[in-house]
């Protein structure tokens, strides 16, 4: 497979070649659009074995194709044209024929041979673009005849893709700003946690005393009420306050008081 493939680009790169030394000799005048010596020389281009190039060329073997026609630069333009053929020839079928009369149109760019083909599914233009000199392929082009109703099929197809997707991203980015409000209501809940977690901490931090103050102050109280009752004691009886000992003080009835 390999060495047909070397074969295929060598012939077509000489055929290239041998079209451009005829070109550079010839001479004559233009008369409407192309002069009749570049026609005669332009019908003399063999479009159809390019097309063949593509037509019996495996999947398996694309790669290696495009590699080796991308190295020369006569026809470079073959390798690029291999995807477009990956593209199209899944609508095309098995090749039958091809037309033997070529259009020839001149553009800015050069000239352009046309060849009309018949697959098993359906029709279909295939062109050849050529520099002005006839030494190097620009480019080539696979233009599938489709019905008017399969045309209508593409175009609604492609109409409800792009749709589709403008409705999805649309419905997506409310989606989005809709959840905005969630995102605040939830800062606001981990806030007031937090806030919540700071005061419970400060608090058991906080030390509570209370309850040791008030005995504290209660304590006070009490002596000081024991040796104002020793010192009374030890006047009405004529004793030293030392030799007295006050084991409790205990309120007495507010009737006993009233008595005396």
């Amino acid at each position: 497979m390999k060495l047909n493939l070397k074969r295929a680009v060598v012939g077509l790169t000489m055929a290239v070649c041998l079209f451009s030394l005829s070109a550079c000799s010839a001479a004559g005048k233009k008369a409407n659009g192309i002069d009749a010596d570049m026609k005669a020389q332009l019908e003399q281009i063999p479009v159809a074995s390019y097309l063949e190039l593509y037509t019996g060329l495996e999947d398996k073997d694309s790669a290696q194709m495009k590699k080796s026609l991308a190295k020369k630069d006569e026809v470079a333009a073959l390798a690029e044209g291999i995807d477009s053929w990956n593209n199209v020839k899944g609508d095309l079928g098995g090749f039958i024929s091809a037309s033997d009369s070529l259009k020839l149109e001149e553009s800015k760019d050069g000239f352009t041979a046309t060849v009309n083909t018949v697959f098993e599914k359906r029709n279909m233009e295939f062109t050849v673009t050529f520099d002005h000199k006839l030494s190097k392929i620009t480019g080539v082009a696979f233009v599938p005849e489709y019905s008017l109703g399969e045309k209508m099929e593409k175009a609604g197809f492609n109409t409800l893709m792009g749709m589709g997707t403008v409705f999805v991203v649309l419905i997506f980015i409310s989606l989005l700003i809709g959840g905005f409000r969630y995102i605040s209501i939830f800062e606001e809940k981990l806030l007031n946690k937090q806030k919540g977690s700071d005061t419970k901490a400060a608090v058991e931090a906080e030390p509570v005393f209370t309850e040791p103050l008030a005995e504290e102050d209660e304590l006070k109280d009490d002596l000081e009420l024991a040796a104002v009752i020793t010192a009374a004691i030890a006047a009405s009886e004529g004793v030293s306050p030392s030799g007295l000992v006050v084991r409790s003080i205990k309120r007495a009835a507010a009737g006993n008081w009233k008595k005396a």
